[in-house]
Formats: structure tokens, C-alpha cells, sequence
């Protein structure tokens, strides 16, 4: 498999060669034209005024302007043009409704994280089967899945040999492992329900995601577990035991986790995984998300997840701009899972998967988990997706 870099260089160069062969004297015909846009592709350090054609289902030119015949055009005049954003915290595969829902909002990929353990991933994995998108699973370290007792207060539950067996068998669409470890969910046991998903996410070269926050066992204890490549979903949960002191400092167990490779992710959620004061402090401190994700179910419109726009949204009152928010909903989540490694840039040769955004001037009103309120300036809002070239008709 050709890595990121191996990737792009071939797609640019396959790209030219493409445009190479189209005889001056003619105007190219394309499938798709998106006009007029202000293209924001983190992958490429561009952010500019660009025109962007698509053939194939790939990108084939993104200029300044493109002239020729195109199947559909797009008007994107006073739009946002970026990578279709991914997003990797998701219960998306809870209904097979979940991923049509989310294109809508411009999510291209996903990631199930642990809505099902060994006993019931069947049913997620159909779910991502069917998508549209690309859609993979982490599977619940507990077997019974998500449980409104606890996944794993019962630690017979946390069955290594029942997770490593449902892995061998849909290595396909399970991509790491769930650890879920709040005191309300694996109790005393969050420790050892790490320890046995680790042991069965190493024996097939997995990651292991933890949701964190409001653990038994102090968090100092519990990332010295992570290995390189791993995730930390949460990393906005307010004490006890967030990822900062009770001074508001960065926990030097976390720094030292982040310079091994460890990724620290938003997971926005509804209910205790993001604290406004907490928010504020880690982004004083520098520590800035690797990546948002939105911890999505199907009634995250009803809440202050709203969709994924709306969580890279906002950051941008801690001093995130525009193009630091989008990286972090395209480029740098291709980085922390394969299947997505040539998804999250709009090079010539990638897959045409867009998200067009406006980018709204106005009051706005951010929630947290807590029912506080922070005010905004600016907004982003969903305004359409294109997937593999074709755009898709808005609900």
C-alpha cells in the first residue's frame, strides 16, 4: 500500500499526465466544475479563489480558471471548496439512516467508535457495509457494546478472546479498538478494560481509542498504557482527571504521550465530554486538538453537537482560524487511520470528495456539555457535498 506521501506524488503526476494529453485546441470536458470558490486544502497549504474539475471521480485541475464543457457545474461563489471533512468519533452505524444523514452535513468517511461489541458488530459493520462513504467501525472492547449499566462494570465483558475473533472475521471494516472508561461506565475496572483492549488492538497492529474523563483510575495511569498511533477521543472532559492539573497546566504524562504519537481528539458529545473553563485552559496552554470529530448520533441536531461545522466552529473564539479548523476535519484524520490516507486533500488524483461550507459573519451561541454558552463571530454551516465526483442532491 503506498503511503501519503508515495500517494500524492503519484496522483500529481498522474494528474499531469492527464491534463498532458488534452490537445490545446480543444476544450476539456469534464463531469463536474465547481466555480468560483474560496478552496481551502490544508494538504497543500492552499487557500485561494480556484475553480476545481472533476473526471472519473477524481480531481483533474483545481486552477485559477478552468474553461470547458462540464456534465454539472457548481456555483460556489462565496463558498467554502475543502477536502470532504471525516469524521473519526461517530455512532453513525447506530442506524442505517446515520450515513446519508452526515453526507448531507459534508462527511465523506467515518468511524463507528464502539456503538457494538463482539456480540452484536454485525450490525454496525452492515451499516458501513451499505453507506455510501467510506464507513469502518472500532469495536467495543465490551461484548454486549454500549449498555446503559456500563459497557464493562461487569470486567467479564471486556472478552479479549470474543473482540479478537470478531476482528479476524471482518478485518475489513474494523479499524481499532473502543475502550470506553468513565467512572460510569467501566468503574474500578477502567484500568484493566485499557490493558485487555490493548492487548487485543497490538495483536492485529490496531489503534485503541479511548473515551476519557471522569475515570476511577487517575489519567496519568491510564495513557502510559497508549502506544504510538492511538487515540484520544474527549480531550475537552473537565477534572476529575482531565488531561490538565488543578492549576489548569498540561498533564506532563500527556505532553509526553503527544511526542510518541499519541492523537488527541475532540469527540464533542452531549453529556460530559466538553467543559468551556477546561476548553479554555488546554487551548492556553497550546495544546490544540489533532483532530475534531463530533461524537455524532441521530438526534445530534437537537443538541450542541448540531453537525461537524458546527463543532469546528468552535475553536475559533480560542484563537483556531479557518484553515487550522478544516485541517483538522480532512488532512489530519486521514493521517490517524489508513483507509483514509488518500482522502483529506483536493490534489490533482484524489478522489472527488468535496464539502462546500459558507462561512457565516454574525452572533452566534456555542454550547457545551454543561449548558454554558460561549459567543461567536463566525459560523461554519454545511452546504453541500460532493462524493466521488457526483454531488448529492441536499435534503
Amino acid at each position: 500500500m503506498l503511503n501519503r506521501r508515495q500517494f500524492l506524488s503519484t496522483a500529481v503526476a498522474t494528474g499531469a499526465a492527464m491534463l498532458a494529453r488534452v490537445p490545446r485546441a480543444f476544450a476539456a470536458k469534464y463531469d463536474l466544475i465547481i466555480k468560483g470558490g474560496r478552496v481551502i486544502d490544508p494538504s497543500v497549504r492552499l487557500d485561494a479563489i480556484r475553480d476545481v474539475a472533476i473526471s472519473g471521480g477524481r480531481i483533474v485541475a483545481v486552477e485559477s480558471t478552468i474553461a470547458g464543457d462540464a456534465a454539472d457545474t457548481i456555483d460556489a461563489r462565496g463558498k467554502l471548496v475543502v477536502p470532504g471533512l471525516l469524521d473519526i468519533h461517530t455512532h453513525t452505524a447506530r442506524s442505517a439512516e446515520g450515513p446519508g444523514l452526515v453526507l448531507q452535513d459534508g462527511v465523506t468517511g467515518w468511524i463507528d467508535a464502539g456503538t457494538q461489541g463482539a456480540d452484536r458488530i454485525g450490525e454496525t459493520i452492515g451499516v458501513a457495509r451499505s453507506a455510501p462513504q467510506q464507513g469502518r467501525v472500532l469495536i467495543n472492547i465490551g461484548r454486549a457494546g454500549i449498555l446503559p449499566e456500563g459497557d464493562t462494570m461487569d470486567l467479564k465483558r471486556a472478552d479479549v478472546g470474543a473482540a479478537h475473533d470478531a476482528i479476524a472475521k471482518n478485518r475489513d471494516f474494523i479499524v481499532g479498538v473502543k475502550a470506553r472508561l468513565s467512572r460510569d461506565v467501566a468503574g474500578a475496572n477502567d484500568y484493566e478494560v485499557l490493558r485487555r483492549a490493548q492487548e487485543v488492538a497490538s495483536s492485529f497492529g490496531l489503534p485503541v481509542m479511548i473515551h476519557m474523563g471522569q475515570t476511577i483510575s487517575p489519567f496519568p495511569k491510564l495513557v502510559e498504557l497508549l502506544k504510538r498511533g492511538d487515540i484520544v477521543t474527549h480531550m475537552f472532559a473537565p477534572p476529575p482527571n482531565s488531561i490538565i492539573d488543578d492549576s489548569g497546566h498540561i498533564l506532563p504524562e500527556v505532553l509526553a504521550a503527544r511526542r510518541r504519537g499519541v492523537w488527541f481528539d475532540v469527540g464533542n458529545g452531549q453529556t460530559g465530554h466538553m467543559k468551556w473553563d477546561t476548553v479554555a485552559a488546554i487551548m492556553k496552554g497550546g495544546f490544540w486538538p489533532d483532530t475534531f470529530s463530533t461524537d455524532w448520533n441521530v438526534n445530534a441536531h437537537q443538541t450542541g453537537v448540531i453537525d461537524l461545522a458546527n463543532c469546528m466552529s468552535k475553536l475559533f473564539g480560542y484563537g483556531m482560524t479557518v484553515d487550522q479548523a478544516i485541517a483538522r476535519a480532512t488532512v489530519n484524520p486521514a493521517r490517524v487511520f489508513p483507509l483514509f490516507n488518500d482522502r483529506g486533500t483536493l490534489n490533482v488524483g484524489a478522489p472527488a470528495d468535496v464539502a462546500l461550507l459558507e462561512l457565516r459573519k454574525g452572533n452566534f451561541e456555542f454550547l457545551d456539555n454543561y449548558k454554558n454558552t460561549i459567543k461567536g463571530t463566525q459560523r461554519l454551516f454545511p452546504s453541500g457535498t460532493v462524493l466521488g465526483g457526483k454531488r448529492i442532491p441536499r435534503a
